[in-house]
């Protein structure tokens, strides 16, 4: 990483270089064929996941055949384009400072490989622990770290379209800071 991107502190976001041509780059590097159609990607301060939706199964199969035929393929799939997808992860990460990830949806099933698992500090009073606790002391998670795992993914569930917009708001907010004059 031989730009400086990283400041006093660590990871500072300011520091990263941007991703926003990311889904046009992955767009004109990825070969031909390999999805249907553009792929699907999430870029955060970390990493950058790319998933693409394999062609359809040809055949009949009963539901549970069809589950195993999709897990079969994006297991080929994985295989057949490790070497090719490592060369692109790495150009990627030279380029935007960010971990690749790959996944793979077929029909029904959806796969990701080798996605980051990243330490998030966070401070919480005792309700907060309180309610870790009981997921932990219920069995529903195994420590405090994956009942906060699970309580982040319930909530996204539940907020999917109110995180989208703010997401969207976010952007906007990008947007008109980019246009803004420039302080350096």
């Amino acid at each position: 990483m031989g730009r400086g991107w990283r400041g006093r502190g660590g990871w500072q976001q300011a520091d990263l270089p941007p991703a926003d041509d990311a889904a046009a780059w992955f767009a004109g590097r990825l070969p031909d064929g390999w999805f249907t159609g553009a792929p699907e990607l999430t870029v955060d301060r970390e990493e950058i996941t790319v998933v693409g939706t394999l062609p359809d199964l040809e055949g009949e199969f009963d539901d549970a055949s069809r589950a195993a035929a999709e897990a079969g393929r994006i297991a080929r799939w994985r295989e057949e384009t490790r070497d090719e997808r490592i060369e692109i992860a790495r150009q990627a990460e030279h380029r935007y400072g960010r971990k690749v990830a790959w996944g793979a949806v077929q029909g029904g099933t959806r796969e990701l490989f080798t996605h980051l698992a990243v330490p998030v500090m966070t401070r919480l009073r005792q309700p907060e622990r309180q309610v870790l606790d009981t997921l932990v002391a219920a069995g529903v998670a195994r420590s405090r770290a994956d009942a906060l795992a699970w309580a982040v993914r319930l909530v996204g569930e539940h907020a999917d379209t109110w995180l989208g917009e703010l997401r969207e708001a976010m952007a906007k907010v990008d947007d008109l800071r980019s246009q803004g004059p420039d302080l350096t």
